[in-house]
């Protein structure tokens, strides 16, 4: 059986990464737990890292994908816009369509098994370098 093939969807915009499986996986943890320093120690990731990459989005897109509120007594707080939603829920729809997709099937019936001692051992020689090649 061939070992599974995930592809990694990522939006670019420009030389910027725009929405990638790291930065869904961040909003959609802002949307449950109202924060973003919950949500990075979630990811295992520093508070500064998830600010970065929420400034990142927030950039990214005509309208803030996150909005925060100031902390004090009862402290800050994050949540997704009408926006974040909206390009969460589509970033999930188009990966589950990438996933789904006949291509997709394709290049996994062209992948290598994952029992490969069923196969003799391959030998990778790398190409030879000299003048006349």
């Amino acid at each position: 059986m061939p070992l599974p093939l995930t592809p990694r969807l990522r939006l670019k915009l420009a030389d910027t990464v725009a929405m990638g499986p790291g930065k869904a996986q961040l909003l959609a943890l802002i949307d449950d737990t109202h924060s973003i320093s919950a949500a990075a120690r979630q990811m295992g990731m520093s508070y500064r890292r998830a600010w970065l990459l929420v400034d990142t989005m927030n950039q990214s897109f005509r309208q803030p994908l996150v909005v925060t509120a100031t902390g004090g007594r009862r402290g800050g707080g994050a949540s997704l816009s009408d926006t974040g939603h909206q390009v969460l829920t589509l970033y999930r729809q188009y990966e589950a369509r990438l996933r789904q997709s006949p291509e997709l099937d394709q290049l996994q019936q062209l992948c290598r098994d994952t029992d490969a001692s069923d196969e003799p051992e391959r030998q990778h020689t790398p190409p030879e370098t000299g003048a006349n090649n």
